[in-house]
């Protein structure tokens, strides 16, 4: 039997250089970190598995697991497995996304963020 390779599984492919090198984790890196590390304590619940978020990852197609980061695919993930489990619902998440945008200006500084 055999199966059809998913896009983000490389095993045995030659998948260019890695980069050891140690970089400084970005504050929303270190919350995401913790949100998953919460979401998945088996003290709480767990409201989510570490196998699901794999899952999550592991389900995103090849253009969306190509364009995000690492840690932009584990939000991803966290996000949809909290809306299948009707943890949040779209409109709530959608809300939460432009509430958070209002508050962060752009890097070229063009944009005011909205009051309110």
């Amino acid at each position: 039997m055999t199966t059809e390779r998913r896009h983000h599984d490389m095993g045995g492919l030659d998948a260019g250089p890695v980069h050891r090198s140690e970089h400084k984790f970005e504050p929303w890196e270190n919350k995401t970190d913790a949100i998953v590390r919460l979401l998945s304590q088996p003290k709480r619940g767990p409201m989510m598995r570490i196998d699901e978020l794999r899952r999550g990852i592991e389900e995103m197609g090849p253009g969306v697991y190509d364009e995000l980061t690492y840690y932009e695919r584990w939000i991803a993930s966290i996000a949809n497995i909290l809306l299948e489990k009707g943890v949040i619902n779209v409109d709530e998440l959608g809300r939460k996304i432009e509430e958070v945008k209002a508050r962060h200006v752009p890097a070229s500084g063009s944009a005011k963020p909205a009051e309110g």
